[in-house]
């Protein structure tokens, strides 16, 4: 069974652009060094219903110059995780310089993050 890296992230609907390009270079990132699969997905539907009343949205406590954002990394297993995260935090352009004094294009402070086992595929 595979092993998944959750975020739940919040991102200002102005840097949703910044946002992206830094997505699409971790996404290549992290697939070089062995992800079977990395998405980021935008919100689109955060509305209560009869079922769910605890939306993301009111999770973070969005603002409304804000957005959700859901990312996930999948792995052959929690050791190849770990392989494969140490592999990408010594990757120069994680360290490149230019990055050093750079704003995240996100809420560091409403990031949210977890490792899970995957206990069904269907």
């Amino acid at each position: 069974m595979a092993y998944v890296d959750g975020y739940v992230l919040v991102v200002k609907k102005k840097n949703i652009k910044a946002y992206t390009e830094m997505a699409k270079m971790g996404g290549k990132l992290w697939r070089k060094y062995g992800a079977l699969d990395y998405k980021e997905c935008i919100a689109d539907d955060m509305k209560p219903n009869k079922y769910v009343t605890l939306t993301f949205s009111k999770l973070v406590k969005l603002k409304k110059e804000e957005t959700v954002w859901f990312s996930y990394i999948v792995f052959k297993s929690r050791k190849h995780r770990d392989i494969v995260n140490k592999k990408v935090m010594k990757d120069p352009s994680m360290n490149d310089p230019k990055y050093k004094d750079m704003p995240m294009p996100f809420d560091m402070k409403k990031m949210a993050y977890a490792g899970f086992k995957t206990m069904v595929e269907a």
